[in-house]
Order: structure tokens, then C-alpha cells, then sequence
């Protein structure tokens, strides 16, 4: 079998080995091994490949099933969500408007009391007056 790599043999060059001749045989049918393993793996492949279509209706169908699915839940956590942040939001409103009143309230109580302060003040700076008015004919 001439060697299609190694150009053929010219009368100065010494012939191919017995060991080569026989690793190059081996290399050839390991060769052919292969390529017959490889077509039976194609041939399996194409008789495999209506079972691998049907394979992947069935996949294409559960995908779409959960896809559906997620975004039904996810519609459903979502409408959840919302309502308990209109709760909240309206919670703090409620609480917004207690601590403005709150505030208020104490506004008016710290008026009060500075009012009633300045009152008894005046008050008893008559008294004080009225008294010392009172030391000073006396004298």
C-alpha cells in the first residue's frame, strides 16, 4: 500500500520499517473503525430525531405552560403588593395627619401657656407695684 504522506521510495533512502508498515495498518483500520462508528452514530441520530422532535414539542408546550404560570403568579403577588402599599401609604397618611395635628395642638398649647405666663407676670407685677406703692406712703 504506498504512503500517500511520505513520498515513494527512491533507491538511495532506506524502506519503511516493519514496525511502521504495521503501526501504519493499525492506524488505518482504527481509522476505519471510527468512520464506521461515526455513520451508525448518524444513521442513529436521523431515526432519533422524530423522537427528539416530539421531545421537543413536549419541552416547547411545558415551557410555555410556565411561562403562563410565572406570570400569572407574578400578576397575582403583584395586585398584593399593590394593595398593601396603598395600606401603607394610606397608614402614613393617617399618621401624617395626626402628627400635624399634634403639632398644632401643641403650637396652641405653647401659646396658651406663654399667654397665661405673661398674664400672671403682669399680674403679679401690679401686686409687686400696688405694694411698693403701698411701702412708699407709708414713709
Amino acid at each position: 500500500m504506498p504512503n500517500p504522506v511520505e513520498p515513494p521510495y527512491e533507491g538511495d533512502q532506506p524502506l519503511i520499517s516493519l514496525a511502521a508498515e504495521r503501526a501504519r495498518a493499525q492506524l488505518h483500520e482504527e481509522i476505519e473503525r471510527v468512520r464506521t462508528g461515526v455513520e451508525e452514530m448518524l444513521s442513529e441520530q436521523s431515526a432519533a430525531s422524530a423522537e427528539d422532535e416530539a421531545l421537543r414539542r413536549e419541552l416547547d408546550a411545558l415551557r410555555e405552560d410556565t411561562r403562563l404560570y410565572v406570570k400569572k403568579r407574578t400578576k397575582r403577588t403583584e395586585r398584593k403588593l399593590d394593595r398593601r402599599i396603598d395600606g401603607v401609604e394610606a397608614r402614613t397618611d393617617r399618621l401624617e395627619a395626626r402628627i400635624e395635628e399634634v403639632e398644632a395642638e401643641r403650637a396652641a398649647a405653647e401659646v396658651r401657656i406663654h399667654t397665661a405666663t405673661e398674664r400672671m407676670l403682669d399680674d403679679l407685677l401690679r401686686e409687686v407695684r400696688t405694694i411698693a406703692e403701698l411701702l412708699t406712703r407709708r414713709d
